[in-house]
């Protein structure tokens, strides 16, 4: 991957992506503009969608109606982890006939501003873009130059649902887990930045007077307001290419990175995580990307458990298989997704509420509401109360 500027073709469509999952909902959401599923007001329930197998386009297809090629810019994180996954999900992205551009724009003082000069004229030339993260501060800078008639939101995880729910209240736009710190200095840059996180807000509003459309391509059980169209992720692209995949007959934990954001206190997420494996039988443990070293071997030495630390995303994971025949999550973005990608093969999927007391002194107000209504709003998946995974005693 290099990060070389070729010219962009007038009418191209142009994506952002920061993470893996960012990548893998862009490949479903080119993939998608197939079928032109129907635009909708809200997720409808995922029981008798279309079974894995039908008649879909082969590998690098190009829908018929395409209106223009797709060319993907990754913006990779600095962690090792992030960066392998973007990697392997960016030759996927190839294989499918897109083409893939590989963009450093963090790990110096400079690199946004080198990043943003050297993409504003493909920016600026794009007539669709597609963004995966648009509480992201670098998106929405490169939202200032955006003069396409079309803007698409794929998911980034359970953030699409407070996405939809503050740009609903005209709110600005802050994530869920965010806390307010930084003292003077922290106020100040956050003045600065108000101008361009206003642009970005403008941006995500449809204007049908200016041409202006706004699309949100999604899995999270949200409505459209406001003019937004919405198109729901229902991860045939995984289906198409991935699977059925093998059943264990174990169960599986898929870990979380809400002690890493600072939510949920350390203790009480490795008790949570013994008792599940005790009650459930539970022989591995997915780790999410962000998950420490350190926190894992902890885990792994208190409960037994496989520490897997995957190469690509869980739904292609999972969906590639070997799978186990239960999947237990606490409340995040997979009981949204795997239901999905692991339609038809048997598979159940299980959340674990989590209880209030589990959270740090330090969490913000939102976040007990905000878990909660992730797991409220989960379809098709088995619910466990809190108090099978008790707290530290």
């Amino acid at each position: 991957m290099t990060p070389s500027a070729p010219s962009t073709p007038s009418g191209s469509t142009l994506a952002f992506v920061e993470s893996p999952v960012q990548l893998l909902n862009v490949l479903e959401w080119a993939y998608a503009r197939t079928a032109q599923p129907p635009q909708l007001d809200g997720v409808p329930r995922q029981r008798g969608r279309r079974a894995a197998g039908g008649a879909l386009p082969g590998p690098g297809s190009r829908p018929a109606d395409a209106e223009s090629p797709l060319r993907i810019v990754v913006l990779p994180p600095t962690d090792p982890m992030s960066r392998g996954q973007l990697r392997r999900m960016a030759a996927l992205a190839r294989d499918e006939g897109h083409e893939v551009r590989w963009q450093e724009a963090r790990g110096s003082r400079f690199a946004p501003l080198k990043a943003l000069a050297a993409l504003a004229r493909e920016v600026r030339a794009a007539r669709t873009v597609v963004v995966g993260d648009p509480f992201s501060r670098y998106v929405q800078l490169l939202l200032t130059l955006v003069r396409a008639e079309e803007l698409v939101v794929v998911d980034d995880g359970t953030a699409t649902m407070e996405f939809m729910a503050q740009t609903a209240r005209g709110e600005r736009l802050v994530r869920w887990h965010r806390v307010g710190g930084g003292g003077l200095p922290g106020r100040v840059r956050e003045l600065a930045y108000a101008p361009v996180s206003a642009t970005a807000r403008r941006r995500f509003t449809p204007a049908a007077g200016r041409g202006h459309r706004v699309e949100v391509f999604s899995s999270m059980p949200v409505t459209a307001h406001g003019g937004m169209t919405l198109r729901v992720n229902d991860f045939s692209w995984t289906r198409a290419r991935f699977g059925p995949p093998r059943l264990t007959r174990g169960t599986d934990l898929v870990g979380t990175s809400l002690v890493e954001t600072g939510v949920v206190d350390p203790d009480r997420y490795l008790d949570a995580v013994r008792a599940l494996t005790l009650e459930h039988g539970a022989t591995r443990y997915f780790a999410h990307r962000r998950e420490s070293p350190e926190k894992l071997r902890t885990l792994s030495r208190a409960t037994g458990l496989e520490i897997v630390r995957p190469d690509l995303p869980l739904e292609l994971i999972a969906r590639r298989g070997p799978v186990g025949r239960t999947i237990v999550s606490f409340p995040s973005t997979v009981v949204h997704t795997l239901p999905y990608a692991l339609t038809g093969t048997g598979v159940t999927v299980a959340v674990c509420d989590v209880d209030p007391a589990w959270l740090t002194g330090s969490a913000s107000p939102r976040a007990r509401s905000f878990l909660a209504g992730v797991t409220e709003t989960a379809r098709d998946v088995r619910r466990l109360p809190a108090q099978a995974a008790p707290t530290a005693g």
